[in-house]
């Protein structure tokens, strides 16, 4: 007890507090300091030496020495009776209140700090707020969860360069995609487990938004050619820690790592595992790897800087490893997204041909690589337009890696133009129960709405999305699209600008403006923002109709849709030449449906102006079996509850065409309705209806529907 007596006399235990709580302080300090200023790992593991190299000398320095009036003294030449040692240790407990209380000022700062941003991007970026979600809209958010279900968070990047984040996300998404393989496994989409990123939420939050009842977190720490991964595998309901684990490997060994850490989860949770199918990752250089995950990571982003960025890091990739799959794979997806029909400006067919190069090269490097056959499947739809073979491809890849969100977004649009828009439907709302924040998610599921005429629903759905990514250009593309297909065309035309500011080079936006541009007879504005494919029709009304049908011809024959340039044709009465290149191009009708079925829940106008120039060419066989094409597809479209204006108005174009003129005005008066308008001050415009005119009724229809019209275009402070 003497000893002890004597270190509590000459203050070595309240030296010792001090040393560490100084320590302590001094550390948050050098660490907010080393990560502003991006040091290397060691500098702070060099403070971290030092301070505990310094503690042991402490305690002998407060052992053999005492402060005294004159100075400090060792302590065997110090009176006792003239010993300051208790005045000493009062000081010594106030420095340690002092320092205490600086502190808990830091760690207070430090979690404003940390807090900050995460409400300030509730209004400015596109993270989610996961209070919000379980508070709002609980029709959607309260969905029940399956006892087999798992979120994969991003694993949080340590590393001192923040550039690393791409690896550490790249982590995250092989282990969510290996899980993905487990067929009774649940797991939540990568775009909406990634969108909690650097968000410190209460994992039963989060648990309740993803719909799961487990979470994956974890981080990854690189440093020079070591890497440490720590996983821990969390229970929603009460927080608890099933299971934790931290792998210290050198970077050459990332392959066996992914495959171990999945292993062991999938243990854990004691699902039912792939039998003899065996999860193997494609093994490459570990240079090759990181450029394939930032090139992935380049893609997600879905701009063209960004797409143009992954294919020169996937460049650089197989210039290192030439039979490395998955980057053949995702070079062409890049390029895929860069025709200048949807991120970018590459010409379409040189699109086309560069991603076939590399699709076919990665499944001849591997046959089962999902990404690449999605890749394929979507090639086949769009260069193709072999439907058919476009959804077995997407089913193969689906079959291979179920967590595939593109591939089932692209799966669904195909079930779309082969006419199975229940099946569509059903898949996009699976889709979007997965992964609610991807945006083809959320964007196919609400045309899937406005097809069936459910346009509040699509309203209701991306509203409550906005909340969560405010800012969003797709965002502002799809409230603009239900409120085109609502007949509320002023809104629509705010929404797209808003949209086309953001995001000027996207195609799906350009279409959908241009449609609202061409009702609001806004033709100038419109050839310079729409996509060429409804450029035709523009150029006509502005009085240029060759130009028209020059572009008209060159946009056919690089297989876009030629619904608008038929109906170009159409309303400049150049009957033969329309059916010169159907039958130039099209052995058959039956060839020109396989490339372009018309059963997506839009009505089938290209088949009505094919008819409609068969009958005025005198062609009657070819007019009927037109008309047996086009009656066979609506009714196909209505019995999958299709019902919207755009459906109703290709109604009306069959009934006119049949002769039927009061059935004609009656889809018509359901199209005006619905919130469609027909243009009834163009001179050579749907010459179609021509013969519709006079009839009270339909002049009582037409007048109600100019009216509206006027409306919208009084909001948009346009003159009537």
């Amino acid at each position: 007890m003497n000893f002890f007596t004597e270190l509590k006399r000459r203050n070595v235990f309240k030296v010792a507090v001090a040393y560490a709580v100084a320590s302590w302080l001094l550390l948050q300090i050098v660490d907010l300091v080393l990560e502003n200023i991006n040091a290397p790992d060691w500098v702070m593991q060099v403070f971290m030496l030092a301070l505990a190299v310094g503690f042991p000398i402490a305690i002998i320095i407060a052992w053999a020495f005492e402060v005294t009036p004159d100075g400090v003294k060792l302590e065997k030449y110090v009176d006792r009776s003239q010993s300051i040692s208790r005045h000493t240790g009062q000081q010594l407990n106030r420095g340690i209140i002092m320092i205490l209380s600086v502190a808990v000022v830091f760690l207070l700062t430090d979690r404003f700090r940390d807090q900050a941003p995460d409400q300030k991007e509730k209004g400015t970026d596109s993270q989610i707020s996961v209070e919000a979600v379980v508070d709002a809209e609980p029709e959607i958010a309260a969905t029940e969860m399956m006892e087999k279900s798992i979120a994969v968070l991003p694993f949080v990047n340590m590393s001192s360069d923040p550039e690393q984040d791409y690896f550490a996300d790249g982590i995250s998404e092989e282990i969510l995609n290996a899980l993905a393989k487990v067929s009774e496994l649940k797991v939540a989409g990568r775009t909406s487990s990634f969108a909690f990123k650097g968000k410190n939420e209460d994992l039963l939050a989060i648990g309740k938004v993803l719909r799961v009842n487990h979470i994956l977190e974890g981080s990854v720490r690189k440093s020079g050619k070591r890497i440490r991964i720590t996983a821990q595998l969390i229970k929603v309901d009460d927080g608890f820690h099933m299971w934790s684990e931290t792998y210290d490997r050198e970077l050459n060994d990332i392959f066996a790592i992914q495959d171990e850490i999945s292993a062991a989860i999938l243990t854990q949770l004691k699902t039912q595992l792939l039998g003899e199918q065996k999860m193997v990752t494609a093994k490459t250089d570990t240079r090759v790897y990181e450029f394939y995950l930032l090139a992935k990571q380049r893609i997600y982003e879905r701009n063209q800087a960004s797409l143009e960025m992954a294919v020169k890091l996937l460049g650089q990739a197989v210039a290192i490893d030439a039979d490395y799959a998955p980057a053949f794979a995702q070079t062409g997806i890049a390029n895929l997204l860069l025709s200048d029909r949807n991120y970018g400006t590459l010409p379409h067919l040189e699109s086309g041909e560069v991603a076939k190069r590399n699709l076919d090269r990665a499944l001849q490097l591997d046959s089962q690589n999902a990404e690449a056959l999605a890749g394929m499947g979507l090639y086949y739809r769009n260069y193709e337009l072999d439907h058919e073979k476009s959804l077995d491809i997407l089913k193969r890849a689906l079959a291979i890696n179920p967590n595939l969100s593109n591939a089932s977004t692209w799966l669904a649009t195909e079930l779309d133009s082969v006419g199975n828009l229940q099946e569509s439907l059903q898949l996009r709302e699976q889709i979007f129960e997965r992964d609610p924040l991807h945006p083809p998610t959320f964007t196919n599921l609400q045309q899937s709405y406005m097809i069936m005429g459910q346009n509040e629903k699509a309203r209701q759905m991306i509203e409550y999305l906005r909340t969560y990514l405010p800012g969003d250009a797709l965002i502002y593309s799809d409230l603009g699209q239900i409120a085109h297909m609502s007949g509320q065309l002023a809104e629509a035309g705010v929404e797209f600008e808003r949209a086309y500011k953001s995001e000027p080079l996207n195609s799906v936006n350009r279409f959908w403006y241009g449609l609202t541009l061409l009702k609001t007879r806004q033709y100038e504005l419109m050839t310079q923002i729409a996509t060429e494919r409804v450029l035709p029709v523009a150029l006509n009304r502005l009085g240029r109709p060759e130009e028209a049908l020059i572009l008209g011809h060159r946009i056919i024959g690089e297989g876009n849709n030629p619904s608008f340039f038929f109906q170009t044709l159409v309303e400049n009465r150049r009957f033969a030449e329309l059916i010169e290149v159907i039958e130039s191009r099209w052995p058959s009708l039956d060839d020109f449906s396989g490339n372009w079925p018309g059963r997506g829940g839009y009505g089938y106008f290209s088949m009505g102006f094919i008819a409609h120039a068969y009958r005025e060419t005198g062609n009657e066989e070819m007019f009927k079996d037109a008309m047996h094409r086009l009656k066979a597809s609506l009714d196909a479209q209505l019995s999958e509850g299709a019902d919207n204006w755009v459906l109703s108005w290709s109604q009306a174009h069959y009934a006119v065409l049949a002769g039927d003129h009061d059935a004609a005005i009656g889809f018509l008066e359901r199209s005006f309705q619905q919130g469609g308008y027909l243009d009834t001050e163009t001179e050579t415009a749907w010459p179609v209806f021509k013969p519709l005119d006079g009839d009270p009724r339909y002049e009582i229809a037409k007048a109600a529907m100019n009216a509206r019209l006027e409306e919208e275009l009084e909001k948009m402070g346009q003159d009537i």
